[in-house]
């Protein structure tokens, strides 16, 4: 779980597509981890009663990536498959009041995740003992109306509105008060912030090793598959909902994650990139973790602005110049250099949440340019340097 590669995998795996008025960007990426144990799950359509809704999930695995695989090939099936989302009960759905709707439809996602939860202790590889992997999960469900997100662990899930982030999932972790009560009420302790000394998050899918205690249900385990529900009516104003793991969250703020997106979609309406760039952004603000997010815009989300691509024009033509002069010094410049001598320019207009590491590929690229000569710009010491 601790280890780390000589240098970060930088290959990306790519996601894009649209229905239901939404339209949706992933990237996930290994970095610095020895394994890539994360996992998404991206379905604008669901079929049949639901065809109206959208399904959307990042998970982060540890200890392996095959209950972090498994959860996202099966969580939406195992919410579905309960009798609140049944096409009778759908049906009923338009005739009932939407407070005995919305907490039918809580009641069919907490089911879900227990459930499922509950039939991965059966898999071979898990009833022996040779996996002890788990997973956190943050995942999507959005009808026409509301949307409803699903937390179990400390990936998370935000939703920004013209006026700002309309909420965010708490992460859970073993310090937490609510989380620390559970954990010592079933015979278990937090040391140095984890569950016996060991485990980083206090709910999660999988981990079955802490999940034995006897006498007690299973949201009462040392580690808990119970899921934090949020629901929200949605808004006119609702622009985007970001779904990441803590690769990500590790080195941005909901703020700063949040102003980066909104920057960016003022001058692309590519969301891959969009995802790739938050991803590269994150390496090199210091992550060292797996980094998986999506990025869902919504209807009210802001269009294309022919100011903001000037401005962000204006703003590489100036860093272009800047590494231009330092490149044309004597003697030998390298990047770290080049990126020291920039992070002390006071440069205007950097992308809001993401600094000068939002534009360390555009810096590289000009880099390599003018100097094809100079030490393969992926090395540790580049990497650290943009830190």
């Amino acid at each position: 779980m601790g280890a780390f590669l000589d240098k970060p995998k930088t290959e990306k795996h790519n996601e894009h597509g649209k229905g239901n008025g939404l339209r949706y960007g992933l990237s996930s990426m290994q970095g610095w981890r020895i394994e890539m144990e994360d996992a998404h799950a991206a379905v604008a359509n669901l079929p049949g009663e639901l065809k109206d809704w959208a399904f959307f999930a990042v998970f982060d695995g540890h200890a392996g990536a095959r209950v972090s695989s498994h959860c996202s090939e099966h969580l939406l099936q195992s919410i579905t498959s309960g009798e609140e989302f049944q096409p009778s009960s759908i049906a009923k759905l338009a005739n009932e009041s939407e407070d005995k709707t919305i907490n039918n439809i809580k009641k069919g996602i907490h089911a879900g995740f227990l459930r499922l939860d509950e039939s991965m202790r059966q898999m071979p590889e898990v009833a022996s003992g040779q996996d002890k992997s788990g997973t956190t999960a943050v995942c999507a469900l959005i009808s026409p109306t509301h949307i409803f997100v699903a937390n179990c662990g400390d990936s998370r899930g935000v939703l920004y509105r013209r006026t700002g982030i309309g909420f965010s999932t708490e992460d859970h972790k073993p310090v937490n008060p609510v989380e620390k009560e559970r954990i010592q009420n079933a015979g278990g302790s937090v040391m140095i912030q984890r569950v016996n000394g060991s485990l980083a998050v206090s709910r999660a899918l999988g981990d079955y090793e802490y999940k034995n205690v006897e006498g007690k249900g299973p949201c009462e385990q040392l580690v808990s598959p119970e899921p934090e529900i949020y629901i929200e009516r949605r808004q006119s104003d609702d622009e985007f909902l970001v779904l990441a793991c803590d690769g990500v969250w590790d080195v941005m703020t909901n703020e700063d994650l949040c102003e980066f997106v909104r920057s960016r979609l003022l001058i692309s309406e590519d969301l891959e990139a969009i995802s790739n760039q938050i991803v590269d952004t994150c390496l090199y603000k210091g992550s060292r973790d797996n980094m998986s997010l999506v990025l869902i815009t919504l209807p009210g989300a802001p269009e294309v602005s022919q100011d903001a691509i000037k401005r962000e024009k204006e703003l590489e033509d100036l860093i272009e110049r800047k590494v231009t002069e330092l490149c044309e010094t004597e003697g030998t410049v390298t990047m770290p250099q080049i990126m020291q001598a920039l992070s002390e320019e006071n440069i205007p207009s950097l992308p809001p949440g993401g600094g000068l590491p939002a534009k360390r590929g555009f810096v590289e690229q000009i880099f390599r340019k003018l100097r094809p000569d100079c030490a393969n710009a992926d090395d540790e010491a580049f990497i650290n340097d943009c830190t």
